[in-house]
């Protein structure tokens, strides 16, 4: 299971009418309901479980911004400004620690690929550098051989996941917003094409606009409304350390395993890139728009059917006055795959021997909402007047949280956004721009 997460106190009234209602209370959705609240928006975030009961607590709680795509790099910059300002925001010990990330090289390719990144990322106000071996060296040692080189960004940062959602949905509260768990909202009203509330487990929210910011059940919604997006799911398996001295402090990520230190002093250990690829049935429907992802990332993605019955049996339509898929499962939480994490620990311990004197405490899985260029979807849905879809994080959810949530709630509002949002259309898999994933390094 997941890792134990701070409570949020719920709200005990059910409201019926507010200005905006956020679907999920992952960090996107608690996110938008604080930048609303600090607009002076009456909000309320319906969760259908608990406050970052699923990816928003069980990533590895990294803040990166090196290496981003480069469609990302304004929106990462946002974030990282909101990260450091949200300990104060929020009044509250998120775990927020400029500690610098790494990715590290054991090839030259990828290093003349950072290079080139370097050069586009810096006028756009990111701060990363490549490194040399011998740099690497000083920043990770303990290494039995050396890396070719890396790339850093010492600004870089990370948190707590079973922290930052909470804390940030209570300061929504603080501001006003309205938090409602175990309140799933099983349908969109609209009239006239426009939104005018939502249809929850407990009675009807009549709304101006809504933001679905709801991970992983993103596409089922959107598909009871007719709205394509194009979203698939990948499971990823993560584990904990006890606490261990003498290991590098800076977190890294390398082509077989991540790390990155724990406020509890312990680590959090995974490779991001050998997951789970649960078939289902939509895996056939976005065939030809994850084609290109499929060609590069192949090798390391596990096909599994382990899910294929349970998207049709979600998939199955029900009216606003029945149980819906979401109240039948509260929480996300798929077992992790121990082959995956056996396999990690044993190359981060042939590499830094120092992680073979620890214990991993436990493991857990979460499932990664991913679109087709990895790149999310944050924006507004052309055939329905205030809905607003932010998801798609494709494993980069926390660290874009704040800054999405920003964005969502500008769009809400119908303020101007903070960053360009074009790059995050959901119609992009559909009218013809068909974009493709950047070459990952």
């Amino acid at each position: 299971m997941g890792l134990i997460v701070d409570e949020v106190t719920a709200d005990a009234d059910f409201p019926t009418e507010t200005a905006v209602v956020v679907i999920g209370g992952g960090i996107v959705g608690t996110s938008t309901a604080l930048f609303l609240a600090r607009k002076g928006v009456p909000v309320v975030l319906c969760e259908k479980g608990h406050i970052a009961g699923e990816q928003s607590s069980r990533n590895w709680g990294w803040i990166i911004t090196c290496g981003r795509d480069d469609r990302e790099i304004p929106i990462s910059v946002l974030a990282a400004r909101l990260w450091g300002e949200m300990t104060e925001v929020v009044e509250a010990d998120i775990g927020y620690r400029a500690t610098g990330i790494a990715r590290l090289y054991d090839t030259d390719a990828p290093i003349a690929v950072a290079e080139a990144w370097c050069r586009r990322a810096a006028p756009q106000g990111l701060d990363a550098r490549v490194l040399s071996s011998a740099e690497v060296a000083t920043l990770f040692p303990g290494a039995t051989r050396p890396f070719k080189g890396g790339l850093f960004a010492e600004g870089d940062a990370v948190a707590e996941p079973q922290r930052a959602a909470s804390a940030i949905a209570r300061a929504a509260q603080r501001k006003g917003a309205r938090i409602l768990t175990n309140c799933a909202v099983r349908a969109l009203d609209t009239a006239a094409g426009h939104v005018s509330g939502v249809w929850t487990e407990r009675g009807r929210i009549k709304a101006d606009a809504v933001v679905l910011a709801g991970g992983a059940w993103s596409r089922l919604f959107c598909d009871s409304l007719n709205v394509r997006l194009s979203q698939l799911l990948v499971q990823a398996s993560v584990m904990r350390t006890a606490p261990l001295d003498g290991a590098p402090l800076p977190a890294a990520v390398t082509q077989h395993y991540s790390f990155r230190r724990r406020a509890d002093g312990g680590y959090t250990i995974g490779d991001p890139f050998n997951t789970l690829a649960p078939i289902t049935p939509s895996s056939f429907r976005f065939m030809r728009d994850f084609t290109p992802t499929l060609r590069m990332s192949w090798r390391r993605l596990r096909p599994t059917a382990s899910r294929f019955m349970t998207e049709l049996r979600d998939a199955r339509r029900r009216p606003a006055d029945a149980a819906s898929a979401y109240e039948a499962t509260r929480v996300n939480d798929p077992d992790p795959n121990q082959r995956f994490t056996d396999e990690t620990r044993r190359r981060l311990v042939e590499r830094f021997p120092i992680f073979g004197t620890v214990p991993v405490e436990q493991s857990w899985a979460g499932l990664l909402d991913v679109t087709p260029d990895a790149v999310p979807v944050i924006s507004s849905v052309p055939s329905i007047s205030g809905f607003h879809v932010g998801t798609g994080f494709s494993g980069h959810g926390f660290t874009l949280g704040p800054g999405a949530g920003h964005v969502l709630a500008d769009l809400a509002t119908s303020a101007k956004p903070a960053v360009d949002v074009t790059p995050f259309s959901i119609t992009r898999f559909s009218d013809g721009s068909r974009p493709t994933p950047q070459v990952g390094f």
